[in-house]
């Protein structure tokens, strides 16, 4: 049997390679016999970057920047010296990861880092820019980023509002005259890994606000001023932010960048699976295994999983999910898509502790279902 491995991140637990190293651990120590293809993936969430530079081989350039609540530190992108492509992962300097849960403020931590380092590769002579989005500590529509690239940000005095996003409740007017000009000869791709909007109760503050460390009232203000941003760039630029399909991902990040620098907004794991020729490897594939921490709605909204398990049932490949957590009701449209959905886990435990063990919990999880796809094939030859 030949067992394609394709799961995403177990986030704060796991990467993609690692993931993918402990399924592939267990089914060796099953009674399966098969060939097993490593393939980690990434749908604009943390890793997505890391991953691409791999495949392009490209070179690390490292960075000073500053981070969500500006910090110096110090970050890096890669860089494909042969098609002037920098690859940029915004987790790397505006992300949860970098700031621990005491720390976290959506209202004062903004994006400048990721700002810092486009800056960066335009030094280089960039002429595209993929930027993964995904797990950023912020909600401030980009505007921290495009602060640093030259985007004036003004109350009604025409004094530049410094405090973002908080500041944006003054925000009266955008000024975009003095942006790098090296951005009109670089075409920015945003891989993306959601498909919300910028406002509203699907939208970049009130679905990921909490999530980001913002509590009920913090996510009403992080919305109005979000409305606000929007309100103002469509009176001077005439766009509307909220158009924007996947302008939600990373607090807004999206819907900014394509405003203001016509970037230009995708499907991140579409993307990446593109870049790796997916498609090609699930020729002669008898089995999907993908897998990610938590498995809910937003799985079916731009996830790596549902990527691949969209991409396989064109070639009526069966594909089984494991998962971290997993629906109490799980509805028929999701095994349309997975024919096997199995929790991981082994016990009842808090969240540390599950994600401590989500190696352990992977590997024997896989061992065993490598077990039961054996008996089945023995069965079948009875």
């Amino acid at each position: 049997m030949r067992i394609i491995i394709a799961p995403n991140a177990f986030k704060g637990s796991l990467s993609a390679g690692e993931a993918a190293g402990s399924i592939a651990k267990g089914l060796k120590k099953s009674k399966l016999l098969c060939a097993l293809q490593l393939i980690p993936i990434a749908d604009g969430g943390d890793g997505t970057a890391h991953l691409i530079s791999k495949k392009l081989s490209a070179r690390p350039i490292k960075v000073l920047v500053h981070d969500p609540l500006g910090k110096k530190i110090e970050a890096s992108y890669g860089w494909v010296s042969k098609s002037n492509t920098a690859i940029i992962e915004l987790a790397d300097t505006s992300g949860l990861r970098l700031l621990n849960r005491a720390k976290l403020n959506p209202l004062k931590s903004n994006t400048r880092g990721t700002g810092e380092l486009i800056k960066s590769a335009l030094h280089k002579g960039a002429k595209k820019i993929m930027l993964g989005v995904g797990g950023s500590a912020t909600v401030d529509g980009a505007t921290g980023l495009l602060n640093e690239l030259g985007v004036k940000f003004l109350d009604k005095q025409g004094n530049r509002i410094k405090q973002l996003p908080n500041g944006l409740s003054a925000l009266n007017h955008v000024d975009g005259s003095m942006v790098d000009r090296r951005l009109k000869d670089c075409e920015i791709v945003v891989l993306c890994d959601v498909t919300n909007k910028l406002l509203g109760q699907d939208g970049a503050a009130s679905v990921f606000g909490p999530q980001k460390g913002a509590d009920e009232k913090e996510v009403v203000l992080l919305e109005k001023l979000l409305h606000q941003l929007n309100k103002i760039v469509k009176k001077d630029l005439g766009i509307e932010m909220n158009s924007f399909e996947y302008g939600g991902s990373a607090g807004g990040v999206a819907a900014g960048l394509a405003a203001f620098l016509d970037a230009k907004l995708v499907s991140g794991i579409s993307f990446y699976l593109d870049i790796i020729g997916f498609e090609n490897e699930l020729q002669n594939t008898d089995l999907l295994i993908t897998a990610e921490g938590k498995f809910d709605s937003q799985t079916m909204d731009g996830k790596g999983p549902f990527g691949v398990a969209d991409r396989a049932s064109k070639y009526q490949v069966p594909v089984i999910l494991l998962a971290g957590e997993v629906p109490l009701k799980i509805s028929d449209n999701l095994h349309d898509y997975f024919n096997v959905i199995m929790p991981i886990g082994h016990a009842p435990a808090s969240m540390n502790d599950a994600m401590k063990n989500t190696a352990l919990d992977l590997e024997r999880t896989a061992m065993e279902l490598g077990n039961l796809l054996a008996l089945k094939i023995t069965e079948s030859e009875k």
